[in-house]
């Protein structure tokens, strides 16, 4: 069989790497001093296993809420002789100085920190520590590097977490001193986002085998300091960076380039204008040129994309709004074009990368999306990198929802489903804005309920509830997040529902269903929630018990009052009631004069077919099965109720097709061998009856499994039970007796549980 998108495993290596991460103290670690995990002495690992216990813990603290950070997690690799960084990539406020200072001792060859503001000039004292071994630095974001915290700032190997944490950066403290002297090695160097204060030019200096330089949003006073790397550099990258004369006259003395970028938001306004001559002295200048980026800039009418190619004798193929690249080209005619604009801009251009998503959303939305795997693998890692970015969040889970539906779903692999799940679930949880919120309930629509969502099941029962909890939440996102919370409660495990109960499942929906009852409106809202109490209820006594603390009888005989007419409601509120009926000790609290009234009034509802009338019967069945002992009231009498519960049951049509669903048959089953209440006993065998009847495939095998024809033949051997209650039992056992001489596949795996709303 052919492997679906994304079905490749994970390898040894990753997953041995995330096991260790989530289990260091029985692993690598013990607990020393202060708390603070410590390495084993006997642990000795490489660069290579460091350096992606590093990358993966960084990955995991952003991305997995069930992930716990450990406050001396970077001081395990303080020490070379048992640990060997080499290649570092850190990211967002998570990281702070003292982090870095935990691993100063390390050759870091490669050290990218991208959005890190937290760090401070203290960090600028630590880089030192890596000018021998350094070749790749990014600083890109870290916003407050070049400002000191509340004091001085400490010399490198100091150790003061509580200024780390305590003592905010000032930004009027500017660290002036700091320059690259000393960092021979260094090739690649990003310093996007560089504050206005900085000067540029002093900082650099000193570093004369740059290769690739990368000063987005920086602003140049003087551009001739760029001609010390005229013979070296390959790649520079100005985005955002204001043009003039001066500055395209530098660029032009850079030979070497393979790589420019000049590129601007459209938005930015600019007096430099894109001119022909401008472009002609490129392309002529250039030689080396491979990959041109000056999209955003406004083009004059005669400067256009083959006065490039004429320009230089050769065609750089795919020019588009600006944008001429030879391997990758980015823009927005084709899919192609879009996925590469997403792939080249995602990390450090997120305005640019949410236009591209935006684009692929319309694809997915309205024609075809033909590379499914990159599209989905490309939106998740846009919206892990950018958790905080309203645009991104907006369009990247609204191009999921439709990348995920039916038309896509065929093609998608477990894993790759579960990837765009967990992604969606960090959106909910990091974006407390109203369109996330409703893209990723509908995103999470389109998935098997609650089978794909079981690997997070307490984790996406917990956001629901917290989407649900404002009084006024948005209509729309309310109806959805209710639906989802009744889709996760039917059919699952009863230790699942006693978690979600606990988390205040039960006293959410009530408080829903209060709401709806104040503005007097029964809507979706209301029905789901009656139906998914109904769920969470079925055989957890703990649930059952937390409705009747929370009013729930009360509101229950109020929705019957105020919504006579609703059929779908009446049928959800008394399977919900079936259930706490099913609970020996929660009976006598439905065992009062006006709930038995009501209980028996119902027995004459024709709504939802037998529905509401089969649910109350249920419902009185367990009641009289508990005695007359018990009964306790003069009115009405138990035998009034008893014969009216009897010829209720008996103008039912027991070929009615029904809306429920059993799991298992053992409440009905033990009201079938007594003589304490023959018309329980009726119903049930009634009930039985119905559902081999019309539906033998699926409850004959049921039947049979769960000891049902033992305690048919009981039945039919007391004389307390009614004539035609025995040849009804007759009748289910010959049912089951021809069933089992037929061809017949039986699910012997299959879990059961109670009733529940098909």
């Amino acid at each position: 069989m052919a492997a679906k998108t994304g079905d490749d495993p994970d390898s040894l290596m990753a997953l041995a790497t995330v096991f260790c991460l989530r289990n260091l103290r029985k692993t690598m670690c013990y607990q020393g001093y202060r708390n603070k995990l410590c390495l084993r002495s006997d642990i000795f690992l490489p660069s290579e296993i460091c350096d992606k216990l590093v990358n993966t813990y960084m990955d995991l603290v952003h991305t997995d809420s069930n992930f716990e950070p450990q406050e001396s997690f970077f001081q395990l690799f303080s020490d070379p002789r048992s640990t060997r960084l080499t290649r570092v990539q850190l990211r967002e406020d998570f990281v702070r100085d003292r982090d870095l200072e935990a691993i100063r001792k390390q050759d870091l060859i490669k050290l990218h920190l991208t959005y890190c503001s937290n760090v401070s000039a203290r960090s600028l004292k630590t880089l030192g520590c890596f000018k021998d071994t350094l070749v790749s630095l990014c600083l890109f974001g870290c916003s407050n590097i070049f400002y000191r915290k509340g004091g001085a700032p400490l010399a490198c190997g100091e150790d003061n977490e509580e200024d780390d944490l305590a003592n905010p950066v000032s930004r009027q403290a500017l660290e002036k001193d700091f320059n690259f002297e000393g960092f021979g090695r260094l090739r690649l160097l990003n310093l996007g986002g560089l504050p206005d204060e900085i000067d540029v030019e002093p900082l650099l200096k000193t570093l004369t085998a740059l290769t690739s330089l990368d000063l987005s949003g920086v602003q140049l006073a003087r551009a001739a300091f760029l001609t010390q790397w005229k013979e070296r550099m390959a790649s520079l990258v100005l985005y955002n960076v204001d043009m003039s004369e001066e500055l395209i006259g530098t660029l032009l003395e850079l030979g070497k380039l393979r790589h420019l970028d000049v590129s601007r938001e459209s938005r930015r306004t600019s007096k430099f204008k894109m001119t022909r001559k401008i472009l002609t002295a490129i392309a002529q200048r250039l030689v080396n040129l491979v990959s041109l980026d000056i999209s955003g800039h406004v083009m004059l009418d005669n400067c256009t994309v083959p006065h490039v190619k004429d320009a230089m004798g050769r065609s750089l193929p795919g020019a588009i709004s600006g944008v001429c690249v030879v391997r990758q080209v980015t823009g927005s005619k084709n899919e192609d074009q879009v996925l590469n604009a997403i792939e080249a801009y995602t990390e450090f251009r997120p305005e640019l990368a949410h236009r591209a998503i935006n684009q692929l959303f319309d694809i997915a939305r309205i024609q075809h999306c033909s590379q499914l795997l990159r599209a989905l693998q490309l939106v998740i890692a846009a919206l892990k990198c950018h958790k905080y970015d309203k645009s991104i969040q907006v369009t990247g889970s609204a191009a999921l929802f439709y990348l995920t539906n039916t038309d896509y779903r065929n093609d998608q692999s477990v894993r790759l489903r579960r990837q765009v799940i967990q992604v969606v679930l960090n959106g909910m949880e990091q974006y407390q804005e109203v369109t996330v919120q409703r893209n990723c309930c509908l995103t999470l629509c389109n998935f098997s309920i609650p089978e794909e969502l079981e690997f997070q099941y307490s984790r996406v029962n917990q956001l629901l509830l917290k989407i649900l909890e404002p009084a006024r939440q948005e209509e729309s996102i309310q109806r959805i997040a209710v639906h989802l919370c009744n889709a996760l409660v039917c059919q699952v495990d009863n230790h699942h529902k006693e978690a979600v109960g606990k988390m205040g499942f039960v006293k959410t929906m009530l408080n829903l269903i209060q709401k709806k009852l104040q503005s007097r409106m029964c809507d979706q809202v209301m029905e789901f929630s009656w139906s998914a109490l109904w769920n969470i209820t079925d055989e957890t006594p703990d649930n059952c018990q937390m409705f009747l603390n929370c009013r729930g009888m009360s509101l229950f005989l109020e929705c019957l009052e105020e919504f006579p007419d609703k059929q779908e409601l009446h049928r959800n509120m008394l399977g919900l009631l079936g259930n706490v009926a099913e609970v020996r000790a929660l009976r006598p609290q439905l065992l009062t004069p006006q709930f038995i009234l009501v209980f028996s009034k119902l027995l004459d509802s024709e709504a939802d077919g037998i529905e509401v009338s089969y649910n109350a019967c249920g419902v009185l069945s367990h009641i009289m099965f508990d005695g007359p002992d018990v009964w306790g009231m003069e009115e009405p009498l138990r035998d009034t109720v008893m014969k009216k519960m009897l010829d209720a049951i008996r103008s039912w049509d027991v070929t009615s097709r029904r809306n429920i669903n059993y799991r298992s048959f053992e409440p009905i089953l033990r009201l079938l061998p007594q003589g304490i209440a023959p018309v329980s006993q009726h119903w049930a065998t009634w009930a039985l009856f119905n559902l081999i009847s019309v539906y033998p495939s699926k409850y004959c095998p049921l039947l049979i499994k769960e000891g049902g024809i033992a305690l048919l033949e009981q039945v039919l051997e007391l004389d307390s039970s009614h004539d035609d209650t025995k040849d009804m039992a007759r009748k289910v056992m010959e049912q089951c007796e021809n069933f089992k001489e037929e061809p017949m596949e039986i699910n012997q795996g299959q879990e059961v549980a109670n009733a529940q709303q098909a």
